[in-house]
């Protein structure tokens, strides 16, 4: 009887030591520091991480975080310096400095999120007011960023927080501008592309002339080579033939009525009527052309053949034009 009330009153004790051990004791976590409170007066901070102790059911422990907290914003819209609205984005992020201050000033993440949520506001439309639109999408940005998180902090210093970065996420303008703003530019990329059309029409138009004058010259220039050279041939032609003739004109008469018997008798649908006792059949009559053409009273002296008229020596290519005068006689019709 006497071992089982023992046992009892021993798992009764220790059931109060575990239980006042677990009331005079807290851990702080290495994300977190703490405030020891007493009755509602701050104690002791405890900012660095392990096991404390504390009076049972006197004492209660407020943990607050130390990592870095987020604070996102809502968007606001800002008037820049040169009138225009522009929607701005932004978001911060802080940590608690003094975590003493911060209980005695909010008490809560809640409530500092909302102190610091109006700081940031107040500062953004204070500095962007005071800068163009301009420089605050593209050339002083960062210098802009810098200046509101440097006054956030000057604000924020009786919360116990401190703002470690401050960004401008988006800031752009309002529907209704932004279509104006793109229209104008619209308006504007279309004068610059018609400016470059007509300047390259322009171009165009002037080395397209430039290219047609320069080849009516050539082609007149080589036209001209050509003429030339043909009126050489021509003459070197005539030369040729007007020596032919005056070496031999005999022979010279009967090569150059072949070649009319030749040109005349070829296959065509061309007819000829001609006189048997016509001088172009003189060489079929007598092989020496020189008479006996068929007919009554044919004379036997055999034609003269024309003489060359005089050129000069420069120009004797002219005297080969009689050459041919034996034979367009009985020429085709």
């Amino acid at each position: 009887m006497n071992g089982n009330i023992l046992k009892t009153g021993a798992l009764v004790l220790l059931a109060v030591v575990v239980v006042a051990f677990f009331a005079a004791t807290f851990v702080v976590q290495q994300t977190q520091q703490a405030l020891v409170l007493q009755f509602g007066r701050v104690r002791t901070v405890v900012t660095e991480p392990g096991l404390y102790l504390k009076w049972p059911f006197i004492e209660n422990v407020v943990a607050l975080e130390k990592r870095v907290l987020d604070l996102d914003l809502p968007v606001q819209t800002v008037l820049s310096a040169d009138r225009q609205n522009l929607e701005v984005d932004a978001f911060a992020r802080y940590r608690i400095s003094n975590p003493l201050e911060f209980f005695q000033t909010v008490s809560a993440v809640g409530v500092a999120n909302q102190r610091l949520g109006s700081f940031v506001n107040a500062s953004m439309r204070n500095v962007l007011a005071n800068a163009s639109r301009d420089a605050i999408v593209r050339t002083e940005r960062g210098a802009l960023m810098n200046r509101i998180q440097e006054d956030v902090n000057r604000q924020a210093q009786n919360l116990g927080v401190e703002i470690i970065d401050l960004r401008l996420t988006r800031v752009d303008l309002p529907a209704a501008n932004s279509q104006a703003v793109y229209q104008r530019m619209q308006t504007e990329r279309q004068r610059e592309a018609a400016d470059l059309r007509a300047n390259g029409q322009q171009q165009a138009a002037t080395i397209r002339a430039r290219a047609e004058r320069e080849a009516t010259v050539i082609v007149a220039e080589a036209t001209r080579r050509s003429e030339e050279a043909r009126g050489q041939g021509d003459a070197e032609k005539n030369r040729i033939l007007a020596e032919a003739f005056g070496r031999d004109p005999d022979f010279f008469a009967f090569f150059r009525s072949m070649q009319a018997y030749e040109t005349g008798m070829r296959q065509t649908d061309t007819r000829m009527v001609l006189s048997p006792t016509s001088e172009f059949f003189r060489y079929f009559n007598d092989p020496s052309g020189r008479g006996g053409f068929g007919g009554p009273g044919a004379s036997t002296t055999p034609p003269t053949p024309p003489t060359p008229p005089r050129t000069p020596s420069s120009e004797r290519a002219p005297a080969a034009a009689p050459a041919a005068s034996p034979t367009p006689t009985g020429s085709p019709q």
